[in-house]
């Protein structure tokens, strides 16, 4: 039948670093160098669910003779590193799209878990912020190319993460002069790279003024810091351009940071709070997850791919860690609703939460009701705990002759600071036994026990995500969502993963080459995507106005959706063997 469409010891983590390509053709040139002076994951939506459905096509019995072109990224030489579930160091490659080759398996050292390494000497030292500059070279040499072919035409803006990489380029030289960290803005030649709009030299001076006051606080020159801080906060904005909002955020993380490191009591969000960014049902994050694809892409393509696991089974369990709305779930009640071949008899779903059991039991309500009106065997469950290590195997109750799916959105992240916790809940769904586990995740570094690195990481990740924002949401019914979201949902990350250390830090993402190293711990391999689940991811993202900009990546077996070459999230799919 055609496929429908739609040992457990501790575990060190380990990360890769590097593989950015060297800083190559870097050139500087004389310029009047005046710094400028003025200036909400996973929930959709409830009404929209049968457009989308008929949109995607979503579990049609017969697929396109066109399949989803995904490629993957070409792999760059990586580089040493340390991994441990406390301590990650990552690979942030960002390259062009390149045809589909297999991922290398890469033999990295391993370093004591759980244990913060001191701050390095100097940021201008890491090689890290180096690489990241590594494709000015290429970025030069197709600008000059555009303007030559066409002169008349206005040569189009450097992305945010562009200017992020020029920025990092020219700080290290900047650096390599060995100059006060105020003479650029004091000497009216300053250093630069030609072919920069006004705009675009002001943001890279901005960022120079962010990585500076970086440096500093990682050496603890707090005095020094807060000074280029305050240049910083008297230009950033939370409401200027991309540049300017994301060095906003980064600026008064690292003003907390060093409230923190001197003494002053700070008092952010407690980690449930944190726990839960993003999965809240106020219009800016359902706007969120409406208008960007990296949501849509991981659900739809997941929910398909757990159909095609247990749709033809008689008595289906299904088991959510992170329901929010659960409007997936209708997608897969009305693809089974259609079947004719094999009726079930018995959907049950179970939801696993840690915060309001009040909601998730509203959700269970319009699920429940939804399924009446397919004439589907349906019943729904929460089990309330207040810590994931509490979760027992009984609790879940799956009866005999039920096939088990699990679906975990964007979850096993917020136990990473706690390995006792993600043990414990791997622990319960291996004895379940699922016939599939779907995995989505942020796919991003930012777990490195080193304060400078995690901040480079986390720039250059945000980034790329703010520049979508701006793409995405840049219509004025739009903006004041976006400002919202940019506040509430990724300010607050920026905030805890930059100022915050040990306990109190709760932000930290892994990318995939950790995630398969942990479930291959568990005995869990992974389970390639279909031709369907391809085409599915392929044709949600073709959906988006910005879909040029947004691509999905094989990698391996699993999938990387990315923006503009910068890997946002990862979507994979397991079984226990």
């Amino acid at each position: 039948m055609a496929e429908p469409l739609f040992s457990f010891e501790q575990f060190e983590f380990n990360g890769i670093q590097g593989g950015y390509g060297l800083l190559e053709g870097y050139e500087k040139d004389i310029y009047g160098g005046k710094g400028k002076q003025d200036h909400l994951f996973g929930l959709e939506d409830w009404e929209e669910f049968e457009s989308l459905c008929s949109q995607y096509g979503l579990f049609q019995e017969s697929i396109p003779e066109k399949t989803a072109q995904i490629s993957k990224a070409q792999q760059q030489p990586l580089r040493s590193s340390c991994w441990t579930l406390d301590e990650l160091q990552f690979d942030t490659v960002y390259p062009r799209i390149q045809p589909i080759q297999d991922s290398k398996k890469i033999e990295e050292p391993i370093h004591e878990p759980n244990k913060e390494k001191p701050y390095p000497f100097s940021l201008s030292s890491l090689e890290l912020l180096n690489n990241y500059g590594g494709g000015l070279k290429k970025l030069k040499a197709e600008n000059s190319s555009n303007v030559s072919s066409e002169v008349n035409v206005e040569p189009q803006r450097l992305s945010t993460e562009e200017i992020m990489r020029v920025a990092g380029a020219r700080y290290m030289e900047f650096s390599s002069q060995r100059s006060d960290d105020f003479a650029l803005h004091r000497h009216p030649f300053g250093f630069a790279l030609m072919g920069l709009s006004q705009e675009e030299t002001n943001d890279v001076e901005l960022v120079h003024l962010l990585l500076s006051a970086a440096e500093k606080v990682g050496c603890q020159q707090f005095e020094g810091a807060s000074r280029l801080l305050t240049r910083c906060e008297w230009i950033a904005s939370d409401t200027g351009n991309p540049v300017e909002r994301v060095v906003f955020y980064f600026a008064k993380a690292l003003r907390e940071k060093i409230d923190r490191e001197t003494g002053h009591s700070i008092k952010g969000k407690g980690r449930k709070d944190l726990m839960s960014l993003g999965l809240g049902t106020n219009l800016a994050s359902i706007a969120f997850h409406q208008e960007l694809p990296f949501s849509q892409v991981t659900q739809f393509t997941g929910i398909q791919a757990i159909l095609e696991h247990v749709g033809s089974s008689g008595q289906i369990h299904l088991i959510d860690l992170a329901i929010r709305s659960g409007v997936r779930w209708t997608a897969l009640m009305q693809a089974l609703s259609e079947q004719d071949n094999s009726p079930v008899s018995r959907l049950k779903l179970t939801a696993v939460t840690t915060i309001d059991k009040n909601e998730v039991e509203e959700t269970g309500k319009r699920l429940q009701s939804f399924a009446e009106s397919l004439n589907l065997p349906f019943s729904f469950k929460v089990v309330s705990v207040a810590e994931m290590k509490d979760l027992k195997e009984e609790q879940l109750a799956v009866e005999e002759g039920e096939v088990v799916a699990v679906y975990a959105p964007f979850v096993l992240r917020s136990m990473i600071s706690r390995p006792d916790h993600l043990d414990v809940l791997m622990r319960v769904i291996k004895k379940l036994s699922p016939s599939i586990m779907v995995v989505s995740e942020v796919e991003a570094n930012h777990n490195s026990p080193s304060f400078v690195t995690r901040f480079i990481e986390a720039l250059f990740f945000h980034s790329a995500i703010f520049d979508c924002l701006e793409v995405c949401m840049s219509n004025d019914t739009q903006i004041q969502n976006r400002l919202k979201t940019e506040a509430a949902l990724f300010g607050e990350g920026i905030r805890n993963m930059i100022a915050a250390e040990g306990d109190e830090r709760i932000i930290r993402n892994v990318k995939m080459d950790v995630w398969r190293a942990f479930f291959s711990r568990f005995g869990m391999a992974e389970i390639e995507f279909s031709e369907a689940s391809l085409y599915q991811a392929s044709l949600i993202v073709k959906q988006f106005a910005c879909a040029s900009f947004c691509s999905v990546e094989k990698d391996g077996k699993c999938l990387i959706i990315e923006w503009k070459g910068t890997p946002i999230h990862s979507l994979s799919a397991w079984k226990f063997t």
